[in-house]
């Protein structure tokens, strides 16, 4: 079979597509063939030695697959059942979905639900999952309506993120750093723009007048810092990425002020039940008509390049890997 595997050679990581025996399954197990797989930072950074996405070379990237069983060792599958797998190891130290069939223990894999087909799943993939869950939970916690912040709007989960609570009827502002893409996301829904420039500055007030009623930030950093001293009384605010920074330099004001949470999202270890609750969120009143404008098609010979614009910063909504 093809694959899209990475090595180690020397000191070097070098990666490429190459012919490779297909897995054989265990107990538990089953084999899916490929269909569309997606790619991600996590995935660019596998692909050039990160210790701490992935520690064993060689190594086949991709943290999501969808596809169909070919082959199942586990009573809950059966063959030809439409599956989805994201997260967990996959992709990690476990090989991944650029390939065209993929080993997987059965407890990772959850069957694909109506009104979503294979590209569409895929098209959402890790981000999509990673956007639901944010906005999940700010309707959780009473989060329904006004006004919302979402960073890093042009990457995978903020570009997601702003399609669908424009959808739900909130009023959308979007941060990105990128001043070419104002017009694709209005074009997604969202009502202003605001360039990272011009937001991402040291401020050392504590506090700010209250903007926001809620945040979805996938960045970290100051960018995050600042957003929480804008968010109304009540406010919610999630986080799930660090492309600004890991560090957080904050204080407590807005928590014991005016009660802001800060909710983190992880959509890598999150139990099977809520990944299912947010699959189904995006088949149906999650579910966006502007996705063929959120991609970009590539196939396993185009990842290189690919992960290159990613590394750069430079990717602009969702990359679709045709297997």
């Amino acid at each position: 079979m093809k694959a899209y595997v990475v090595e180690k050679i020397e000191d070097k990581f070098v990666s490429g597509v190459q012919d490779i025996e297909t897995p054989t399954i265990e107990e538990n197990e089953i084999l899916i063939k490929a269909t569309y797989s997606s790619l991600n930072y996590k995935d660019a950074l596998s692909s050039i030695g990160n210790k701490g996405v992935t520690r064993v070379f060689p190594h086949i990237t991709g943290v999501d697959v969808a596809g169909v069983v070919e082959n199942s060792n586990s009573k809950d599958f059966q063959k030809g059942d439409k599956v989805v797998v994201t997260g967990y190891d996959l992709g990690m130290n476990t090989n991944g979905g650029h390939t065209e069939f993929v080993k997987v223990p059965a407890s990772w894999a959850i069957k694909i639900p109506k009104g979503l087909t294979n590209k569409e799943i895929m098209t959402y993939g890790t981000a999509g999952l990673t956007a639901a869950l944010s906005i999940n939970e700010l309707l959780n916690n009473n989060i329904t309506q006004g006004e919302i912040l979402v960073t890093g709007a042009t990457g995978g989960v903020g570009s997601i993120a702003v399609a669908v609570l424009s959808k739900l009827g909130f009023n959308v502002t979007a941060i990105s750093g990128k001043e070419d893409k104002i017009d694709f996301l209005k074009a997604l829904g969202a009502k202003e723009i605001i360039l990272r420039k011009d937001f991402d500055i040291e401020n050392k007030r504590p506090l700010e007048s209250e903007k926001y009623d809620g945040v979805v930030d996938t960045v970290g950093g100051n960018i995050l810092a600042e957003a929480l001293k804008i968010v109304k009384y009540d406010g919610v605010v999630t986080c799930c990425g660090l492309t600004s920074s890991f560090e957080l330099n904050t204080n407590v004001f807005p928590f014991i002020l005016r009660g802001v949470r800060l909710i983190g999202i992880d959509s890598v270890e999150c139990s099977i039940k809520k990944k299912e609750a947010a699959w189904e969120k995006l088949a149906k009143e999650f579910k966006i008509d502007s996705l063929e404008k959120l991609t970009n098609e590539i196939n396993l010979e185009e990842i290189q390049e690919a992960y290159k614009t990613l590394l750069e910063g430079k990717a602009v909504g969702r990359y679709l890997v045709k297997i």
